[in-house]
């Protein structure tokens, strides 16, 4: 009987020892809520960092919900040509269209390059603010929209506007910004308006097209 007894009690041990070990399983999978996981791109991708290439720029910060209003900043919506945006003084700005320039002057020895797109960019320009405004204070900086890529400033004689000179309340005129982008990097771009001003928080709106 002895020995009867002691068996059963190992079994009865055993056996609660493995009830023991599937309670413990089963609440570690069981009891613990299900939780979604978002992408790890999602979580902690920097829209400020400089190495962020265009594809994951538009991914992950350009768009709905990416930003609002069109201020400017990485990570905010960027606005199509033809789209205008208006700074707190009232000076509003346009990026119209992008065409490829041609109209050469010969006697200053302008041509095109092999492997690189010549442009101008049309500018309309608003002041709708009470007070004068410098348009010296604005320039752009254009990249490519495909396959990255930063076009290089620069300026042809005919038909030429530059940004430069007061526009008083109540103008609109419009202005040109002539570029060259390596035609590797494609015909769409991005174009960033910047402004100097006192103030640090000045918005740097963004706009998308093609070059035509």
């Amino acid at each position: 009987m002895r020995t009867r007894t002691t068996v059963s009690a190992a079994v009865l041990m055993l056996a609660a020892a493995l009830t023991a070990c599937g309670s413990s399983a089963d609440t570690n999978t069981a009891d613990k809520p299900a939780t979604s996981k978002t992408p790890k791109a999602e979580e902690t991708f920097d829209c400020m960092a400089e190495e962020v290439s265009q594809a994951d720029w538009t991914k992950y910060c350009s768009g709905e919900g990416a930003g609002t209003g069109g201020d400017g900043t990485v990570g905010a919506e960027v606005l199509k040509f033809g789209k205008s945006y208006t700074w707190p003084d009232g000076l509003k700005v346009t990026v119209v269209e992008a065409k490829r320039f041609t109209d050469y002057d010969a006697d200053l020895y302008e041509s095109a390059e092999p492997g690189k797109t010549d442009f101008r960019l049309n500018l309309k320009i608003e002041n709708t603010g009470k007070a004068s405004v410098d348009l010296g204070d604005l320039s752009t900086i254009i990249e490519g929209a495909t396959d990255g890529g930063e076009a290089a400033s620069t300026a042809f004689e005919n038909g030429a506007s530059p940004l430069e000179g007061r526009l008083a309340p109540g103008r609109t005129v419009t202005k040109t910004d002539d570029n060259v982008l390596e035609t590797r990097y494609g015909k769409k771009i991005v174009v960033t308006v910047q402004r100097i001003s006192d103030a640090l928080d000045l918005e740097f709106p963004e706009f998308e097209g093609e070059i035509r």
